[in-house]
């Protein structure tokens, strides 16, 4: 499993929708990048910053937040924990 340093999250995203309200199929192109997901690994933190954030918490983050990485065919974020908005 990837263990995060530092104050890095582990995240791995919600899925897009792939339906609307209506029943309208979304395609591909059309999807919106998920800005929510669940925390799979917490690093460790630093000396000055403690981690507010553990595993388990659903956490909505920034759009363009972290790093893209795919891990035995499942992809995850790797992001500071500045980088989380909230926790849900």
């Amino acid at each position: 499993m990837i263990k995060p340093l530092a104050d890095r999250v582990l995240v791995e995203p919600k899925e897009a929708e792939t339906r609307t309200a209506s029943g309208l199929i979304i395609p591909d192109t059309a999807k919106e990048k998920p800005q929510l997901g669940h925390v799979v690994a917490v690093g460790p933190g630093k000396k000055d910053e403690t981690m507010e954030v553990k595993v388990g918490d659903t956490v909505l983050y920034g759009k363009y937040a972290g790093t893209e990485v795919t891990f035995e065919d499942k992809k995850y974020l790797i992001m500071k924990q500045s980088d989380i908005l909230a926790t849900l």
